[in-house]
């Protein structure tokens, strides 16, 4: 059975909350599973390694995770309109395999979270692309087929799948934005299929 990889970075929970319906969604497609990691967090002092399996929740990435899989779904809060910096520390340490072709011809799509409407969502999954497309991969986004794309007041935009937790930093998604969520993480897995996983 082939593998999506659903990496992701969550400090507040809203990321991960969408990284689970996004594995909802992979696994709607016969013959693909979802495969949830995350990355160990960075500070600008290190005190101590950070153990190698985090307390809860996901296990942390392994380069072999990246090789191994059909496709990846990469998110991550927004921070500043861009992705946070743990996430940035992962994928900036990818020289080998991007120098390799590991991820050439994989599809991936990217998700984030923004305190506010306006917080940059868009900039940030457009920015998270990027090293994507250096790394060869095909891009998948959520076309206006979704009808939730066209009706929600949330988060959700045809870049990606996206949350907006509100002052409060609530990490439940709404109706709208689990749909989202769930679409990306069915094309991911069918256009993987398609491309032959």
């Amino acid at each position: 059975m082939s593998e999506i990889l659903i990496l992701y970075y969550s400090r507040g929970g809203s990321v991960a909350q969408l990284a689970r319906h996004i594995a909802r969604g992979v696994e709607e497609v016969p013959g693909i599973q979802a495969r949830l990691r995350t990355v160990p967090p960075v500070a600008p002092v290190t005190e101590a390694a950070a153990p190698p399996v985090p307390d809860e929740g996901a296990p942390y990435a392994q380069k072999r995770d990246l090789a191994e899989c059909a496709g990846i779904a990469l998110g991550s809060p927004t921070r500043f309109g861009n992705m946070a910096a743990p996430m940035k520390h992962f994928v900036d340490g990818l020289g080998a395999e991007w120098a390799s072709g590991t991820l050439v011809g994989k599809p991936a799509c990217v998700f984030t979270s923004t305190a506010t409407q306006h917080g940059g969502q868009e900039s940030t999954l457009l920015t998270m692309m990027l090293p994507l497309l250096h790394h060869g991969m095909v891009l998948v986004g959520l076309p206006y087929t979704e009808p939730a794309l066209s009706s929600t007041r949330s988060g959700g935009t045809p870049y990606g799948a996206s949350h907006v937790a509100g002052s409060q930093d609530d990490p439940t998604p709404t109706d709208d934005e689990k749909q989202l969520a769930r679409a990306l993480g069915r094309r991911l897995a069918d256009v993987a299929r398609k491309l032959g996983a």
